[in-house]
């Protein structure tokens, strides 16, 4: 049974019955997917739905595996129309206890926080929230310039006040020797 997202979808670690595999199928109602498509900054979202297991992993640790499905409108990078794109994504988390949150990371020698490896591995906190690795999975698999089909090359044309924009002619390395070259041609066939 589908259940719209809702605090409902934070599940309080203390509380997850210990040696069994939980399903869960998340399926955002219009005002949830509303809300989701203004945080991820795309002009809709429609049928999304988040299926899949939390099983135990061990004493203390936690495996999700899901499939999230989706379909976004976003913007055209070219034309600004409309443009729909399909998401179908498996997502695997394992959620470990012994794992160091970020704030325990130590900091590179660039004063950055070293990243693990395996994006797949977080923290074990009080809280798994399903909502927010929903929303995480769709944000990165969305397009990122998403292009209608039949939307040509962007053509973009930018000059200070005042002053001519250049073209493709006058940016060629050679065109000014080209037309220099021309001149001095002309010259020389040119008696005077």
């Amino acid at each position: 049974m589908a259940k719209p997202l809702t605090d409902a979808a934070a599940l309080r670690v203390a509380e997850l019955p210990k040696g069994t595999t939980l399903s869960f199928d998340i399926v955002p109602d219009e005002d949830a997917r509303r809300a989701m498509a203004q945080e991820l900054g795309v002009l809709g979202l429609r049928k999304v739905a988040f299926r899949g297991t939390l099983a135990p992993m061990g004493r203390r640790d936690w495996r999700l595996v899901a499939q999230l499905g989706a379909t976004a409108t976003q913007e055209c990078v070219v034309t600004l129309q409309p443009v729909t794109s399909r998401i179908d994504t498996q997502v695997e988390r394992r959620f470990l206890s012994d794992m160091p949150r970020p704030a325990e990371l130590e900091p590179t020698p660039d004063d950055g926080i070293e990243m693990p490896q395996d994006d797949t591995e977080e923290p074990l906190g009080e809280v798994i929230d399903l909502a927010r690795v929903l929303i995480e999975t769709l944000a990165l698999s969305l397009p990122d310039y998403p292009r209608k089909e039949d939307a040509g090359p962007a053509r973009v044309i930018a000059a200070p006040p005042g002053e001519a924009p250049l073209d493709d002619d006058a940016v060629k390395p050679f065109a000014g020797l080209a037309a220099l070259r021309a001149q001095m041609s002309a010259k020389d066939e040119d008696p005077e």
